[in-house]
C-alpha cells in the first residue's frame, strides 16, 4: 500500500463531507485531487496484479418478475476498484459496482420500495456513492451513501415512475467517477410488464480517458486534463473494446430480441444502430408508455437510457455500433450472432462465397 494513502482518503473525506452537509466545494476541488493523484490507474502495486476481466455479460440480467403487486426489493452493491483489461495486452484501474461494468442489472416494479445497501470495499482509495435516476429524492440516494473506504451506507425509496434509468457514482468529481467504470441500468417495470420477447441483453456505453494514446500496451493511467476537455481515447461497449465480441449478444432466425441500452458516458451521445436491423418497437429515453416503430437508429444521450426489440430474420453477424462511427475505430462495436436458415425471400447474397472473405463492416 503506497504511502500518500492516508492524506488522500483524508481529502476525500473532506469532500464527501462537505458535500453531505450542503456546503459548497471549491471548482474543480475533486479534480485537484484525481490530478494530484494519477498513480492510483498505474501504480507499481497495482502494475504487477494480472488484469481481470470487468466486462458484464450482456445476457447477465434478471429475468421479467411476471405479475405481482408491490413488494420490498434489497439492492446490495459493493463499490470495488480493480485493475481490469481494457483491450488485449491492455489494462487499467476501474472504479466499479460489484466488480464489473456496468455494475448490476436491477429490476423492480412501479410500487416496489427498493432498499439500496452500498459498502465501499475495505481496500479501495477513493470515497464513492451511487446516484439513481430512478429516485425521487435529494441526490438520487448520493448523500446517503457516501462511503469511505470499509464503511457500509444505505436507503429506501418508493419507484413511482416507469422507466429505464441510470445509476452512477456521484462523488466528486463525478465524471472521473463515471469514466472510470462507476456507471449501470435499473428498470422499473410497469404495472402490466413488458411485452414477452425470447432475449433480453443489457448494454452500456461509456468512455475512457487515459494518458497514453488508443492502443498503447500495458498498464494506462487516466487523464483528467482529457476527461476535462471531454477528448476519451476509448469508447467500450460493457467495460472494454472486446466485451461483445468476445461476449456476443446470440439469438436464432425468428426469435425477438430486446436490448436495454444505456449511456454513462460522462460526456458524449450515442447513436445507438445495429448494422442491417431495424428496430420493430423502440423506446425513446427509455419512456416505456409508447413506442415507436421501424427506427433505424436511436439517439441516447449520457446519463439517458433507450429500450429496443426487433425480430431476426436472416442468419449471420449483425454489428453493434454507435453511428458516430469513428468510434469503432476506439472500440466501439459489438456482435450479434444470429443462427439458422437462409431466408432468401427476405435477404439474397448473389455471391456468398465473396462475402465469406469480406471483413468490411458498414
Amino acid at each position: 500500500m503506497f504511502s500518500g494513502r492516508r492524506p488522500l482518503l483524508a481529502t476525500a473525506a473532506a469532500l464527501a463531507l462537505a458535500t453531505t452537509a450542503g456546503l459548497s466545494l471549491p471548482a474543480f476541488a475533486g479534480d485537484k485531487l484525481a490530478a494530484a493523484t494519477p498513480h492510483l490507474h498505474g501504480s507499481a502495486s497495482t502494475a504487477s496484479a494480472a488484469p481481470v476481466s470487468v466486462v458484464r455479460l450482456p445476457s447477465d440480467l434478471p429475468g421479467p418478475l411476471g405479475k405481482r403487486g408491490p413488494q420490498r426489493v434489497k439492492v446490495d452493491l459493493e463499490t470495488v476498484e480493480v485493475t481490469g483489461e481494457l483491450a488485449d495486452g491492455t489494462s487499467y484501474h476501474y472504479w466499479t459496482f460489484n466488480r464489473k461494468v456496468p455494475g448490476p442489472f436491477v429490476r423492480v416494479r412501479v410500487g416496489d420500495t427498493v432498499e439500496v445497501k452500498m459498502k465501499n470495499a475495505d481496500d479501495s482509495v477513493m470515497m464513492h456513492n451511487v446516484d439513481f435516476h430512478a429516485v425521487t429524492g435529494p441526490g438520487g440516494g448520493a448523500k446517503a451513501t457516501e462511503a469511505a473506504p470499509g464503511e457500509t451506507r444505505g436507503f429506501e425509496f418508493k419507484a413511482l415512475n416507469p422507466g429505464l434509468y441510470v445509476y452512477h457514482c456521484a462523488t466528486p468529481t463525478v465524471a472521473s467517477h463515471i469514466a472510470n467504470g462507476m456507471y449501470g441500468l435499473i428498470l422499473v417495470e410497469p404495472e402490466e410488464g413488458l411485452p414477452k420477447v425470447d432475449h433480453e441483453y443489457y448494454v452500456m456505453q461509456g468512455e475512457l480517458y487515459t494518458e497514453q494514446a488508443y492502443g498503447t500496451k500495458g498498464l494506462l493511467e487516466e487523464s483528467i486534463d482529457k476527461l476535462l476537455s471531454e477528448r476519451p481515447e476509448y469508447f467500450v461497449f460493457n467495460g472494454s473494446t472486446d466485451a461483445l465480441k468476445k461476449n456476443p449478444l446470440k439469438a436464432k432466425v425468428g426469435e425477438t430480441v430486446r436490448i436495454y441500452f444505456g449511456v454513462g458516458g460522462p460526456n458524449y451521445t450515442s447513436s445507438f444502430h445495429v448494422i442491417g436491423e431495424i428496430f420493430d418497437k423502440a423506446y425513446p429515453m427509455a419512456s416505456l408508455s409508447s413506442p415507436m416503430k421501424d427506427v433505424q437508429t436511436i439517439t441516447t444521450p449520457p446519463g439517458g437510457a433507450s429500450v429496443v426489440d426487433f425480430k431476426v430474420e436472416v442468419p449471420g453477424n449483425y454489428i453493434l455500433v454507435d453511428h458516430a462511427l469513428s468510434r469503432v475505430e476506439r472500440g466501439l462495436a459489438g456482435i450479434l450472432q444470429v443462427e439458422g436458415p437462409d431466408n432468401p425471400a427476405v435477404f439474397k447474397d448473389y455471391n456468398p462465397q465473396k462475402s465469406a472473405q469480406s471483413t468490411s463492416g458498414h
